[in-house]
C-alpha cells in the first residue's frame, strides 16, 4: 500500500518537467508570436512610410504638371513656337526732320547692305576670297566683321558692307548660286538734303556700343543697330527711332528655314518739325564759310523765344563720322585752329565785350547812379587808383550822355558807371538777362558763362573784390564770360520790353499719320518788371549806334528795305600783350587777336527778329561781325518783300555780302 502510494505519489510528480518544458515551449511561441507581431508593425510602418512617399513624389509631379501645363502653359507654348518659329527684326525708318517751313532737312532713302547667313553656311575661305574683291575690301576686314558678331545666335545675318550701289547688287543677285549663304538687306539710310548745313544742330548717327546697349531700354537696340550720336539725333532719339518690325519664318528641328510666316511692318519715327528757317541758316553759313571766318550766328523771333537761325562755324564734316572716324580725320579736326568740334552757340564762352554795355545801362538807370541827363566827361581814359583805364576811342569822346555813350560806345562812361554800381548789382541785372546761367536750349554740353560776384571771386580764388575790376566787368571784359545763344536772348529781351524768353527749337512733333504730339508753346522764363522806360532809352542808343553819323554799328543798315536796326557792337579782348601794341592789326598772330561781336534787333520801331553774331579774332564788331548781320537781316526781310522767294548769297569784291533773290531748287544737291 505504502509502495503503491509511493509510486502513485512518484507519478503524480513525474509530469513536472514536462509542464516547465511546455511552459518554455510555450514562452518561445509566445516570444516569437510578439517578435513576429514586432517585425509586422515594423514592415507595416515601412509600407505606410513607403505609400507616403510614393503619394508625395506624385503629389509633387502633379502639382508641377499642372503648374507648367496650366499656370505656365501660354509661356512654354510660346517658348515652344519660339523653337519652331523665328524672326528676324527690320530697321524702323527713323522720322524726318523739317525746317519751320516744312522743306525736308534730313529723310530717308532705301540702302543696300551685304549679309551672310551663318546658320548654314561653313566660313569657307574660297567664299571671302571671292567677295572681297567684288565689295572692294580686303579679306582681314571681312573677316573682322565675321569675328565681331561670334556672340550672336546664329539666325544674325553678319554685315559685310553697307550702302553697295546698284552694280554691286545686281552682280550679286546674278550670282547668287555661287555665293552661298550671301544676301542683300534693305534697309532705310539717312539722307541730308543741305549737306552739312546745320550740322552741329542736326547731329549724326552711328553703330551703337557697348556701354550705349547696356544703359539702353532692354529689348529696343541691339548690337549693330544705328543710333544718334550727336545734335538732334541723339537728343531725340526716342521720337525719331520708331518700332522695328518683325518677319517671321518657320525652321525645322535642325534650325534650317522652311517657309515664311506672317510678319509685322516697322513703325516708322515721328517727324520733327523745328523752328529753323534754312533760308536764314544757308546765308549765315554761307558768309561765314566764305570768309573761313570761326565763330557763331544765332537768330531769334523776340516775341516767342523761336530760333531761326543756329550757325557754328566751320561747319563739321558729318560723313566723316558716319560710321566711326578714323585716327587721321579726328587729328586734323584737334589741329584745325578754327576747332570744328566746338559747338560755338553754347559751348563757346567768350567776353562779351561792350555788348554788354546794355546790361551796365539798364542796371545804371534802374538803380539811379546816372539818368538820361547825367553827362560824363570823356577825355580818353579815366584814372582810378593807380591804375589807367582807357577809352577805345583815344582822342576821348568829350562830353557824353547815356545816349551817345551807347551809340558810340564811349568805355570811360560806362567805367564809371560800373563804379557806381559795384559789382554784386551789376551781376543781378546780368542774371535777369539771362547771362551767367545756361538757357536750356536744346543742345549738348551747354556752357553757362559766367557773372561774377565779390562771393564768387571769395570762394573761387580766396580773395577780395577789388573795385578795379567792377570798371572791366562793367565793359564786358575780365571774369565776364557769355555764350552767343545766351547773348542772343539777352537782346530779344531788350528789344520785347524786358520778357526773357527759353530757346524754342522744335516746333511740333508728329506721329507717322500726322497728329501732333508736341507743339511749340512759349516759356517765360523771367520778366524784368517796371524798367519799360529804361529799356526804351536804351533802345533809343541802339537805333543811334546803327543809323548815327558816328555809330560803331553803321555797317549793319538795312539801306534798300526801309528796316530800321537796332544794335550793338563789341570788340572782346583775348589776352593783353603788349609786344603787339606797335603791330599792324593783320600782322597779330591769329589765336591773340581779340573776338568780334555784333548783336542787333529789327525793325526797331516794332521789333520781330534778333541776331548775334560772333566773329573769333575777327578784330572789331563793326567790321567783322555786324556785315554778318546785316546780311541775315536782309534774308529774312527781302524773303518777306519778295513772297516768300528762297534767298542766296553773293559776296561780291571786298568780301562785302549781298542777297539775291531765287526761285527755290526744289531738288538740293545733297553736299557730303
Amino acid at each position: 500500500m505504502i509502495r503503491l502510494m509511493r509510486k502513485k505519489r512518484v507519478n503524480k510528480r513525474r509530469p513536472e518537467p514536462m509542464l516547465d518544458a511546455e511552459r518554455k515551449k510555450d514562452t518561445g511561441v509566445t516570444k516569437l508570436i510578439h517578435r513576429d507581431e514586432g517585425e509586422l508593425d515594423f514592415y507595416r510602418k515601412r509600407a505606410l512610410y513607403a505609400a507616403f512617399v510614393i503619394l508625395f513624389f506624385f503629389a509633387v509631379l502633379i502639382s508641377r504638371l499642372w503648374f507648367l501645363q496650366i499656370q505656365q502653359g501660354n509661356k512654354y507654348s510660346r517658348l515652344a513656337d519660339n523653337n519652331r518659329v523665328r524672326y528676324l527684326e527690320i530697321a524702323a525708318p527713323r522720322g524726318n526732320i523739317l525746317d519751320s517751313k516744312g522743306r525736308e532737312i534730313v529723310t530717308n532713302r532705301p540702302s543696300f547692305n551685304v549679309v551672310w547667313v551663318r546658320e548654314d553656311n561653313r566660313l569657307d575661305d574660297a567664299l571671302l576670297k571671292k567677295m572681297a574683291p567684288i565689295l572692294e575690301t580686303d579679306v582681314s576686314e571681312l573677316l573682322d566683321r565675321i569675328r565681331k558678331m561670334a556672340g550672336n545666335p546664329g539666325h544674325i545675318p553678319v554685315r559685310l558692307a553697307e550702302d553697295i550701289d546698284w552694280e554691286k547688287v545686281a552682280y550679286i543677285e546674278n550670282n547668287r548660286m555661287d555665293l552661298p549663304g550671301i544676301k542683300i538687306e534693305v534697309v532705310p539710310l539717312r539722307v541730308y538734303h543741305y549737306g552739312n548745313l546745320a550740322s552741329h544742330l542736326i547731329g549724326y548717327l552711328g553703330e551703337i556700343n557697348e556701354k550705349e546697349l547696356e544703359s539702353a531700354e532692354k529689348g529696343v537696340y541691339r548690337g549693330g543697330d544705328l543710333v544718334g550720336k550727336m545734335g538732334l539725333e541723339r537728343l531725340r532719339e526716342k521720337d525719331l527711332r520708331g518700332e522695328k518690325g518683325r518677319h517671321y519664318m518657320e525652321v525645322n528641328a535642325l534650325g534650317f528655314e522652311q517657309r515664311n510666316l506672317k510678319g509685322l511692318d516697322p513703325l516708322p519715327g515721328n517727324d520733327l518739325q523745328l523752328t529753323i528757317d534754312m533760308d536764314l541758316q544757308r546765308a549765315a553759313e554761307d558768309i561765314m564759310a566764305t570768309e573761313e571766318r570761326a565763330g557763331a550766328v544765332v537768330a531769334v523771333e523776340v516775341n516767342s523765344g523761336r530760333l531761326l537761325a543756329l550757325a557754328s562755324a566751320p561747319v563739321l564734316e558729318l560723313d566723316k563720322f558716319i560710321g566711326g572716324i578714323s585716327h587721321k580725320d579726328w587729328q586734323g579736326m584737334l589741329d584745325n585752329p578754327f576747332h570744328p568740334l566746338i559747338n560755338k552757340l553754347v559751348q563757346g564762352q567768350y567776353p562779351p565785350g561792350s555788348t554788354y554795355k546794355l546790361v551796365t545801362a539798364v542796371a545804371a538807370l534802374a538803380e539811379g547812379v546816372v539818368s538820361q541827363e547825367t553827362v560824363i566827361y570823356c577825355p580818353g581814359f579815366y584814372r582810378f587808383g593807380n591804375r589807367t583805364y582807357r577809352c577805345w576811342k583815344r582822342s576821348g569822346h568829350g562830353a557824353v550822355d547815356l545816349h551817345r555813350a551807347l551809340a558810340e560806345s564811349c568805355d570811360v562812361y560806362f567805367y564809371q558807371a560800373g563804379q557806381r554800381l559795384g559789382v554784386d548789382r551789376l551781376a543781378k541785372y546780368g542774371r535777369l538777362f539771362g547771362l551767367g546761367k545756361k538757357t536750356g536750349i536744346e543742345m549738348e554740353h551747354e556752357k553757362a558763362g559766367l557773372i561774377p560776384t565779390a562771393d564768387w571771386k571769395k570762394q573761387r580764388y580766396g580773395k577780395v573784390w577789388q573795385e578795379g575790376e567792377t570798371l572791366s566787368v562793367a565793359i564786358g571784359q575780365g571774369f565776364d564770360l557769355v555764350t552767343p545763344v545766351q547773348l542772343a536772348f539777352m537782346t530779344a529781351t531788350v528789344a520785347n520790353g524786358g520778357t526773357l524768353y527759353k530757346p524754342g527749337l522744335v516746333e511740333s512733333v508728329r506721329d507717322p499719320d500726322g497728329h501732333i504730339v508736341e507743339q511749340f508753346e512759349p516759356v517765360v522764363v523771367d520778366r524784368i518788371e517796371g524798367q519799360g522806360r529804361n529799356l526804351q532809352l536804351v533802345r533809343k542808343g541802339l537805333i543811334e549806334a546803327v543809323n548815327g553819323r558816328r555809330g560803331t554799328g553803321r555797317r549793319a543798315r538795312l539801306q534798300d528795305l526801309d528796316v530800321t536796326v537796332a544794335g550793338k557792337t563789341g570788340t572782346a579782348q583775348v589776352v593783353r600783350l603788349k609786344v603787339y601794341k606797335h603791330l599792324k592789326e593783320e600782322d597779330i598772330p591769329y589765336k591773340y587777336r581779340d573776338h568780334a561781336w555784333f548783336t542787333c534787333f529789327a525793325p526797331a520801331e516794332n521789333p520781330q527778329i534778333a541776331v548775334s553774331v560772333l566773329v573769333e579774332h575777327g578784330l572789331h564788331g563793326g567790321s567783322g561781325a555786324a556785315p554778318v548781320a546785316q546780311l541775315v537781316l536782309e534774308a529774312y526781310f527781302k524773303k518777306r518783300l519778295t513772297g516768300g522767294e528762297d534767298i542766296s548769297v553773293q559776296v561780291m569784291e571786298g568780301g562785302i555780302p549781298s542777297v539775291a533773290a531765287q526761285v527755290e531748287d526744289r531738288n538740293p544737291t545733297v553736299r557730303h
